[in-house]
C-alpha cells in the first residue's frame, strides 16, 4: 500500500528535484537588496527619462496590454476562444449595466457613496470594459475609440465624485483605497492608451496623485517599507500598480523605486534576521505567512505568485531587471511552497486563511498556480522547463475537476497552456513523495499517493485561525489539530471545502479537542464585523483588532515534530488564546469576549499504513465537559455509507453496546473510500451518522441562505464535566479492510507512554520508536532517553544502522541532548550541529538546535 504524509510544522519542508542551476539562483536577501541598489540610485533624481528608459516604459505597457488582452497570434488559437468569448460578453453585459444605471449609480445596481465594495466593483466594470476593447479578437462591441473615451467619462466621475477628496473616501476597508481601487484603475488607464493622452491628457496624473495620497503612512504616497500594511502580498500589488503608473506617466524614478521595494518581496524571511520588521512572505522551508502569523499559502500566497510572475512578464525586455535572475525564486516557492499543500489539484485547508469558508475554493484554486507554472516554464529552460511543464501536466492528470483555463487571467498563457499539454515533457510531481516503507529508492519506486494528511497546528508564532470580512465565522478551533485526510481519486469537493465546515460542527472539526459551549460570532456579540472600540485601540483595521479578533495566535511555543525520511512525528501543546490571556491579565475592555481553551497534550506519528494519534491531559478546564474528535467526514446525503466495527473480543460492534470496540470502519461505496479507526487506549468513543442541513449563515454573511445537506459521520470522545484529565490514543488507517483493522490486535504497533510530558511510540515492524517530549528534565522511552522538549524519530534498519531524527518543537531552545542507550556508536553521516559521543551505556547525540527554526537534524549510527 502506497501512503501520503504531510508533516506540517512551523515550519515544513519538503524534497525538490530542480536543477542545481535553478537552487542557486534562489537569491538570498543580500543579493536582492544589491541588485535594487542601483535601481534606487537610478530613482533618486526626479530627471526626464533618457530615450533608452522611454522604450523601456513603452515595451513595459506593451507587456501589459498582452498579458491582460492577449496578442494577435495568441488569441487566434482555438484554445484561447473561449477566454476572448469571455471578455467581450463580460464587456457588452458591464455597457448594458451602464447605459441602465440610475441616480447615484454608474452601473446598474451597484449604488454608491456608502459601499468600498461597490466603488471598488465599479473601477473593476470600467476596466473590463476597457480591456475588451483593447483584446484582439473580440466581437460585437461599438466603435473602440468611443467606448474608450466612455470608460475615461466614468473614471472622471468617480474621481470628480467618491475618489479625489480623501476627507470624504477611505470609508470601509482600507484594502479596496489603497490596492483595490488602485489595481483596477491603473490597469485602465494602461488599456485606454494613447487615446488618453488626447482626450484627457490630465487625467492620469490627477488619478495618481490621488493613489498616491491614499497610500497609508508614505511619505509623497511612496510606498513605507516599515508599514504592517507594506507587506508580501500586499506589497506586490502596490508595487505593481506603481510600475505601471510611471510607465504611464513616463516617470522613470518611480519606475525604478518600485521595482528596487518590489525585489523586497522576493527575499526570504529569516525569522531571525528581519528587514523592516517584515514577517510576511516565503521562510526558507516553503512556508508562507502573512497578517505576521496566519498560514496563507492559498489565499494571499497564491495571490503573490500571480502578481510576481505578472511582474516578470510585465519587465521582460526591458533593463529594470533581469527575468532570469528571479525566475528561479519563484520556480523555488513552486516547488517548496505550493505543490506540498496541493493534493490532485485541490488546495489544501489548512493554508487557506478564512478562505476555508469560500464557495469556490479547492479546486478552483489551483488554477492560478497552474497559469502562473505556464508561464514560468516560458522562461525557463532545460531540465526546469521540463519540470514545470511536467508538474502542469500532473495536476491535470490527478485532478478530478477539470481545470477551465478560461479561468486563466492572460490569453498568452491560455496558448501556452495548450502547447504543454502537447509537449512531450512526461507528467511529474515536483514534490518527491515516498512510498511504503521507503526511505530513498528508485524512480520506480515512487508511486500515486493513497492518501495525504493536512494537520492545522497553532502556537505563539502561528494563528490559531483566521476570521474577517464576515468570512470564517465560526473559526475558533481550526488550529487546534484539526486534520484533513485527503483519499486518492476522491472528489475532494465531498469531502471538504465549504461543504465540510456548513455540516460539520464547529466543535467537532476532525482531531479538534474542543470544551463544550456556546460560542457566538463577532458580528452577533458585536452587531459589527470587528470590534468597535476606537479608544481603545480597535478599529476595523488597528493592530489590536487583528491580535485579538481577527487572527490570535495561541499561547504557547510548543508547536512543531521531526521529519525522517518518510516517517515524521508531530506535537501540539493546546492552549488559550493570547485574547483570553490578556483579558485576564486585565489588558482588555470589560466587553470584549473571550474564551478559555481546552487543555491536553497532543502527538501525532505518521507511518507507512496509518497515523498514531496520541492525547494526554485532556480537559475542557474550568469544569467544562470536553469532545476531542477523533474523525468527521462527509458524503452526499444518499451515499451509501456503512460503519462497522469489532470488539476485542472479536464479537461484531454495535453502536447501542457498552463496551469499547477494537476497531471502527467506515466506508463509503458509492465514492470507492474508507478510513478505518484502531482504539488503542481510553474511554469508549462515541459515533454519530447523521444526516444535517445547514446554512452558510454559519461560515459566512454572503450567501447566508443558501443551504447545504450531507450525511456527516463523526466519531469523538465525550468527557463529562468535571472529568480528571485523560489520556487515550488511536491510529487512523486510510483506505483499511476489516482484515487489516483486524491485524492490529497483538501487531507491531504499540504505544510506550502517553502522558503531559512525554508521548512515544514503537512500531517492530518498521523498526522505529519516535517520541515527543513536552517539559524540562530527562524523559525515558525505551531505547532513548530525551532531555527537554523535543521531537524524535529513530529507526534502525536491516543493515544494523541506525537512523534518527531530532527537532526542537519550540523553535526556542539552543540544543537538544538524546541519549541511545545499548552499544556504543559511530556517525556515519551527520547534519551540521550534530555531535555524538560515547558515554556510559550507550551513545550521546547533542544537537545545536539554535535559530534552526524547528527543522530536523539527521544522522546515521553504526
Amino acid at each position: 500500500m502506497s501512503s501520503g504524509k504531510r508533516f506540517p510544522a512551523e515550519p515544513w519542508s519538503v524534497q525538490v528535484e530542480f536543477s542545481r542551476r535553478s537552487v542557486l539562483s534562489v537569491i538570498p536577501a543580500a543579493t536582492l537588496l544589491a541588485v535594487a541598489q542601483p535601481l534606487r540610485a537610478r530613482a533618486a533624481p526626479r530627471a526626464l527619462p533618457s530615450s533608452g528608459q522611454a522604450a523601456d516604459h513603452a515595451l513595459l505597457l506593451r507587456n501589459t496590454v498582452a498579458v491582460f488582452a492577449g496578442t494577435e497570434e495568441a488569441n487566434a488559437r482555438p484554445e484561447v476562444a473561449p477566454k476572448v468569448a469571455a471578455i467581450a460578453s463580460t464587456a457588452r453585459s458591464r455597457l448594458a449595466a451602464m447605459d441602465d444605471a440610475g441616480p447615484g449609480e454608474l452601473f446598474a445596481g451597484v449604488p454608491l457613496g456608502t459601499s468600498d465594495p461597490n466603488l471598488s466593483r465599479t473601477f473593476q466594470y470600467l476596466y473590463e470594459i476597457a480591456l475588451a476593447t483593447r483584446t484582439p479578437g473580440a466581437s460585437g462591441l461599438p466603435d473602440g475609440s468611443a467606448v474608450r473615451r466612455r470608460v475615461a467619462d466614468g473614471l472622471v466621475r468617480l474621481h470628480d465624485e467618491y475618489y479625489g477628496d480623501q476627507s470624504k473616501g477611505y470609508y470601509g476597508n482600507w484594502f479596496n483605497w489603497e490596492i483595490g481601487i488602485p489595481a483596477h484603475a491603473t490597469k485602465t488607464l494602461v488599456l485606454l492608451g494613447d487615446e488618453l493622452a488626447a482626450y484627457r491628457p490630465d487625467l492620469a496624473a490627477t488619478y495618481i496623485a490621488s493613489m498616491d495620497a491614499y497610500l497609508r503612512n508614505g511619505k509623497d504616497g511612496d510606498v513605507d517599507l516599515d508599514s504592517r500594511f507594506h507587506t508580501g502580498a500586499n506589497l506586490a500589488d502596490i508595487t505593481t500598480n506603481r510600475i505601471l503608473q510611471g510607465a504611464v506617466l513616463g516617470d522613470d524614478a518611480r519606475v525604478s523605486k518600485a521595482v528596487a521595494d518590489q525585489l523586497t518581496v522576493f527575499a526570504r524571511i529569516d525569522p531571525y534576521d528581519l528587514r523592516h520588521g517584515v514577517t510576511d512572505g516565503f521562510y526558507a522551508d516553503g512556508s508562507f505567512v502573512q497578517h505576521a502569523s496566519v498560514a496563507y499559502t492559498g489565499s494571499y500566497g497564491k495571490g503573490l505568485l500571480t502578481r510576481i510572475v505578472q511582474s516578470v512578464k510585465i519587465l521582460d525586455g526591458t533593463a529594470y531587471v533581469p527575468s532570469e535572475s528571479l525566475v528561479g525564486v519563484v520556480q523555488g516557492w513552486v516547488a517548496e511552497g505550493f505543490a506540498p499543500v496541493i493534493f490532485e489539484g485541490w488546495m489544501m485547508e489548512i493554508v487557506k486563511g478564512r478562505a476555508v469558508s469560500r464557495t469556490g475554493t479547492g479546486y478552483a484554486d489551483v488554477a492560478a498556480v497552474v497559469e502562473a507554472v505556464v508561464d514560468l516554464a516560458g522562461y525557463a529552460t532545460g531540465d526546469d522547463a521540463q519540470a514545470l511543464e511536467g508538474y502542469v501536466k500532473y495536476v491535470r492528470q490527478t485532478s478530478r475537476a477539470s481545470l477551465d483555463p478560461v479561468t486563466f487571467v492572460s490569453p498568452v498563457s491560455i496558448a501556452r497552456y495548450a502547447g504543454i499539454l502537447n509537449s512531450p515533457a512526461p507528467a511529474k510531481d515536483l514534490v518527491r513523495r515516498l512510498s511504503a516503507h521507503m526511505l530513498v529508492g528508485p524512480p520506480q519506486s515512487r508511486t500515486a499517493l493513497s492518501w495525504w494528511l493536512a494537520l492545522a497546528r497553532s502556537s505563539d508564532r502561528i494563528s490559531k485561525y483566521e476570521y474577517m470580512s464576515g468570512e470564517n465565522l465560526m473559526p475558533w478551533f481550526q488550529g487546534d489539530g484539526a486534520h484533513y485526510l485527503y483519499l486518492s481519486g476522491q472528489d475532494q469537493r465531498q469531502a471538504f471545502g465549504v461543504d465540510y465546515f456548513t455540516t460539520v460542527s464547529p466543535y467537532r472539526l476532525a482531531g479538534v479537542t474542543a470544551p463544550v459551549e456556546d460560542r457566538r460570532t463577532v458580528p452577533e456579540l458585536y452587531g459589527t464585523l470587528w470590534y468597535d472600540n476606537p479608544g481603545r485601540g480597535f478599529t476595523s483595521s488597528s493592530e489590536s483588532q487583528n491580535t485579538y479578533v481577527y487572527f490570535p495566535r495561541g499561547s504557547h511555543p510548543h508547536s512543531g515534530g521531526a521529519r525522517l525520511g518518510a516517517y515524521g512525528s508531530a506535537a501540539l501543546v493546546l492552549s488559550d488564546d493570547v485574547a483570553y490571556a490578556a483579558k485576564e491579565a486585565g489588558r482588555l475592555p470589560d466587553d470584549f469576549v473571550a474564551h478559555q481553551g481546552a487543555r491536553g497534550t497532543r502527538s501525532w506519528f505518521m507511518l507507512d499504513d496509518e497515523i498514531v494519534v496520541l492525547s494526554a491531559g485532556v480537559t475542557g478546564g474550568a469544569g467544562r465537559a470536553v469532545t476531542t474528535t477523533v474523525d468527521s467526514r462527509i458524503a452526499p446525503p444518499t451515499a451509501p455509507v456503512t460503519v462497522t466495527g469489532e470488539l476485542h473480543d472479536g464479537t461484531p460492534w454495535q453502536d447501542a453496546g457498552t463496551t469499547p470496540p477494537a476497531w471502527l470502519r467506515y466506508a463509503d461505496a458509492g465514492q470507492g473510500t474508507a478510513v478505518g479507526y484502531v482504539f488503542l487506549s481510553g474511554p469508549r468513543p462515541t459515533v454519530a451518522l447523521d444526516t444535517v442541513t445547514r446554512s452558510l449563515r454559519g461560515v459566512r454573511l454572503s450567501n447566508p441562505d443558501t443551504a447545504v445537506t450531507k450525511k456527516v459521520f463523526t466519531v469523538s470522545y465525550e468527557l463529562p464535566s468535571g472529568a480528571a484529565p485523560t489520556a487515550m490514543a488511536h491510529a487512523i488507517v486510510p483506505n483499511a479492510s476489516e482484515r487489516q483493522l483486524a491485524s492490529y490486535a497483538g501487531g507491531p504497533l504499540s504505544v510506550l507512554v502517553n502522558t503531559v510530558r512525554v508521548q512515544a511510540v514503537k512500531h517492530t515492524g518498521l523498526g522505529l520508536i519516535a517520541v515527543n517530549t513536552f517539559a524540562a528534565g530527562v524523559h525515558h522511552a525505551e531505547r532513548l532517553s530525551v532531555d527537554g522538549p523535543a521531537s524524535v524519530v529513530l529507526r534502525r534498519s536491516p543493515d544494523g544502522t541506525c537512523s534518527i531524527a531530532v527537532s526542537d518543537p519550540t523553535t526556542g531552545r539552543r540544543t537538544v541532548r538524546v541519549t541511545l542507550h545499548g552499544r556504543a556508536l559511530r556517525a556515519v553521516s551527520a547534519d551540521d550541529g550534530v555531535r555524538t559521543t560515547h558515554v556510559p551505556g550507550g551513545t550521546r547525540i547533542d544537537v545545536t538546535t539554535h535559530h534552526a527554526y524547528g527543522r530536523s537534524f539527521t544522522a546515521t549510527l553504526r
